[in-house]
């Protein structure tokens, strides 16, 4: 005959499988929505950074455009004063003058030298920058069709998961209150420590989550009147037996079952059937 505190540990480790095993499925769930969240914040910076990229092209074809005019101004407003120095040339009176007319002369076609390299250089950058505009709105059109394509894979993802999300919530909720605070505590300390999650592992084939368990440790597992953990990773090792009866009533093949098992539970329908996660 069992003792009280053997019972009592078979009925925790029972209510710890629950609790992972619903955990498992809420996880399971939740990796439904896959990288469609990173993905689609993906999409929206290459987004910002296209829509950026447009503005400051634009920006820099408006600059040289304005800079092209002001240089061209420059060379017709040096002609001018270089015609209006070569007439007076033909007025002066002295050396001097026709001298200081002549340096006037020469740093107006100087400027005027500048001003047709600037514009040569430039020559072919304002196509250039209407390729580069038109091929980022050609990237930024296709981004964002990317972008409320992923936005609807990922709505009509969550939408097929809420309902589900919102009953394992519940169902999570009723399976906690079974297990004694020591052991939750430490549960949710796994939870959170181990990147898979997994706080609770079955024994199988010899190893537990991938580490060999000795033999004799094998056996105390078997016997359930122990919480034994793993000494690698910290994890509650339980017998397959043992989980797959504690989790019997958890198992469901669509929503509807399991809005079945929630309504039985939180509405306290079918009182006179126990559900698992009594005992």
């Amino acid at each position: 005959m069992n003792t009280y505190s053997e019972t009592s540990i078979r009925e925790q480790l029972r209510a710890l499988i629950r609790l992972q095993h619903i955990d498992n499925c809420i996880d399971s769930l939740e990796k439904e929505h896959g990288d469609l969240p990173n993905e689609i914040r993906d999409l929206e910076d290459t987004i910002a950074g296209l829509q950026t990229r447009i503005k400051n092209t634009h920006e820099e074809q408006q600059d040289l455009v304005i800079k092209r005019r002001r240089w061209e101004l420059d060379i017709k407003d040096a002609e001018m004063l270089i015609k209006r120095y070569e007439e007076q040339q033909l007025l002066v009176r002295n050396n001097r003058e026709y001298d200081a007319l002549t340096k006037e002369i020469e740093m107006q076609q100087q400027r005027i030298i500048e001003a047709a390299r600037f514009i040569e250089e430039t020559e072919g950058t304002h196509g250039e920058q209407t390729i580069r505009i038109a091929e980022a709105e050609a990237l930024l059109k296709a981004q964002k069709a990317e972008s409320k394509h992923k936005r609807a894979q990922l709505e009509e993802v969550s939408t097929a998961t809420e309902a589900k999300l919102e009953e394992l919530g519940e169902l999570r909720i009723l399976a906690r209150k079974k297990v004694d605070e020591r052991y939750r505590h430490a549960y949710d300390r796994l939870r959170k420590r181990l990147r898979d999650g997994r706080a609770v592992v079955m024994l199988e084939r010899g190893a537990a989550a991938g580490f060999a368990v000795p033999p004799q440790r094998q056996v105390e597992i078997r016997q359930r009147n122990r919480i034994i953990a793993c000494e690698h990773t910290g994890r509650v090792i339980v017998d397959p037996e043992l989980y797959a009866e504690a989790t019997a009533d958890l198992e469901w093949s669509d929503s509807t079952n399991l809005v079945d098992k929630i309504t039985e539970l939180v509405e306290g329908t079918h009182r006179n059937r126990e559900w698992s996660i009594s005992e």
